[in-house]
């Protein structure tokens, strides 16, 4: 009997202990402000006077007269003071401080009070692939096939480097410098673009030479073998899973159970209903297997969608590489999208990034094909919107040349297709097509971050020409004359995502594997004469 008492005892000391946990991030009001909550030394008008004192909160207090500080304890030891305006209201400014020495932990103001993403925290996305002993030496893995020093002078090594690049604005976004990681981000965004263009335009007859790697390409067969085994390690023992991988697994969970896609998610991720029905469709299968427990634990579902979407698209870029250039270019596409940083910081943070690469690369690979690309693109189009802006460079792939009846034919059949398949899933999966709008594009068009130049500076205008700009761009490369293999169709939706991803206002460093497989591609393969198309 004792020793019954002492495990049922043991179990519930557990169960309190994991319910402590869960409420510790939650915020209180004290009873007052003039005596001590329970377990608590401080008051809350002690707590007010140490807030003052924070970095440049009496700054931000002092532009916003309406500003008025509320008191919130935070787990067993730990207040929080925010200052709020009254209309409209507005939290704008934020001070964490410890009970017990008085402490301030955080102090915030500006955008980092609404984006806690923008602080800086350590691991917040990803985890251990943000240490400098895994990024740098994979940074390194990437960058060194691919430069010859003997030719020192080559595009292909500046495309390398720029590729390389974001990793010095991520740092910063690491750091919480946001101020710097974005005027980094943008300029190599914009290079980008137009080398995509140049590629995808060219109409010259042109010399091409091999990529000149320095290792053989069967070094670069095993490296794979050896990252790949590497990448799915560290998601098991070491990744996260942020709110987008979150979001995949309750829709799979509200789609298995027949409930309403969009509208009343739960509170900890109340904007997870924000993406297309196919994302949250492809995760049912995983959801089946490690079925949700209905709270934001490991979740193991979200974790073997990640890393299948990522051996998926590893695979898909092999055989895309294949078909353009041989086994050997196959390889080392391959082998870029293992070695490249930013593909394993999208399958640490178990997102659903890789599913759309996924997506847009097979549909190069089925392009000859009007009624399967146009089947892939409306995949892509209702799993994350933006790849609905390929749409017109896909529908007039392999139209030159040909006589005018036929190209009518081809372009039918990938529209009939795509709104065919885009209409069967929504009719599927979605019951509200209003409410729908309006947690997908509708919340996604309102939507203020700090994370691009036109939310972290006032640039209204500019950004409305540069979308503009952007659907302006996408219309007119399916009409231009343009290459017409398959190289010359990768650079070019390589360039719509990326003018697409400029002119928003939320760009994340996730979105940059949705072209980095289209852009390593399009510089390393051959280059033939501009011909029509016999595809």
């Amino acid at each position: 009997m004792k020793g019954a008492a002492a495990l049922a005892a043991a179990v519930a000391t557990l169960l309190l202990a994991l319910a402590g946990s869960a409420q510790a991030q939650e915020l209180k009001r004290p009873d007052s402000l003039e005596r001590p909550p329970s377990l608590f030394q401080r008051t809350g008008n002690d707590v007010i006077e140490i807030a003052k004192r924070g970095d440049g909160i009496r700054a931000e207090v002092a532009k916003h007269p309406t500003a008025r500080p509320e008191v919130f304890t935070k787990g067993a030891a730990r207040w929080q003071v925010s200052w709020f305006t009254s209309k409209p209201r507005k939290e704008i400014a934020q001070v964490a401080i410890d009970d017990r020495s008085g402490a301030i932990l955080e102090a915030w103001t500006g955008y980092k009070v609404a984006w806690t993403m923008a602080r800086g925290y350590d691991g917040a996305f990803g985890r251990k692939v943000n240490a400098p002993y895994v990024w740098i030496p994979l940074l390194l893995a990437f960058i060194v096939p691919f430069i010859d020093p003997r030719r020192p002078l080559r595009w292909l090594h500046l495309d390398v480097l720029v590729l390389a690049a974001f990793s010095a604005s991520y740092a910063f976004f690491n750091a919480g410098e946001i101020d710097t990681s974005v005027p980094i981000a943008a300029p190599l965004l914009a290079y980008l673009l137009a080398r995509m263009l140049v590629i995808g335009l060219r109409r010259r007859r042109e010399a091409w030479t091999p990529p000149p790697l320095i290792v053989p390409t069967s070094w670069l067969a095993i490296g794979i073998v050896f990252l790949v085994g590497f990448r799915i390690g560290l998601n098991v023992t070491d990744s996260n899973v942020i709110d987008v991988g979150y979001s995949g697994v309750i829709g799979a969970d509200r789609l298995a159970d027949g409930d309403p896609l969009y509208g009343n998610w739960p509170k900890d991720n109340e904007h997870g209903d924000t993406y297309g029905p196919a994302a949250y469709a492809t995760y049912l299968p995983f959801e089946q297997i490690f079925p949700w427990k209905g709270v934001w634990d490991d979740l193991p579902a979200a974790h073997g969608a990640a890393i299948v979407f990522d051996l998926l698209t590893l695979l898909a870029v092999f055989l895309l590489g294949r078909r353009v250039g041989g086994s050997k270019l196959g390889i080392v596409t391959a082998y870029a999208w293992a070695a490249y940083p930013f593909t394993l910081f999208a399958l640490n943070t178990n997102s659903n990034d890789s599913l759309v690469t996924l997506l847009i690369v097979v549909a190069l690979l089925v392009a000859s094909s009007p009624v399967a690309r146009g089947a892939v693109t409306a995949l892509g189009a209702l799993a994350k919107f933006a790849p609905a802006a390929l749409a017109p460079v896909l529908a007039t792939y392999g139209l030159a040349g040909r006589p005018w009846r036929e190209q009518a034919r081809r372009l039918a059949l990938f529209v009939v297709t795509f709104a065919a398949v885009a209409g069967a899933i929504l009719w599927l999966t979605v019951d509200d097509l209003g409410l729908m709008w309006d947690r997908t594009v509708g919340f996604q068009a309102d939507r203020d971050a700090p994370f691009s130049i036109w939310g972290l500076y006032d640039l209204d205008v500019l950004q409305t020409i540069s979308r503009a700009g952007a659907v302006i761009l996408a219309l007119a490369l399916a009409v231009v004359p343009r290459r017409q293999d398959l190289a010359g169709l990768a650079a070019l939706c390589a360039a719509v995502l990326i003018a697409s991803q400029l002119s928003t206002t939320y760009w994340f460093y996730l979105y940059l594997v949705w072209f980095f497989p289209l852009v390593m591609l399009a510089v390393l393969a051959p280059r033939p004469p501009w011909r029509p198309s016999t595809a």
